[in-house]
């Protein structure tokens, strides 16, 4: 039996590297995932602040009810193996 993923949520800009890189390692491990572009929806950019405490560098990457942080946050949890622990819970 598959394990059951926790929905996955980036908001993200339009022209943002680090936003690219988080949806390909998402997509190197077979994960969905939702963008949210908050570039064009300015009450999405409202939900982000509220969710991340006020961040307003993209990308937030959010997995279930964990405030993952940035690209780099979730790299170094995936260095760390423990990207697929908060994934999978």
């Amino acid at each position: 039996m598959q394990k059951q993923q926790k929905k996955i949520i980036i908001y993200s800009s339009t022209f943002c590297p680090y936003c690219t890189m988080a949806f390909n390692l998402l997509k190197s491990k077979n994960l969905n995932f939702e963008k949210i572009n908050i570039s064009t929806d300015s009450k999405q950019l409202e939900i982000m602040l509220q969710k991340s405490n006020g961040a307003r560098s993209v990308p937030q990457i959010f997995i279930g009810n964990t405030h993952v942080g940035g690209y780099d946050d979730m790299q170094a949890l995936e260095q760390a193996d423990k990207l697929d622990k908060i994934i999978y819970g």
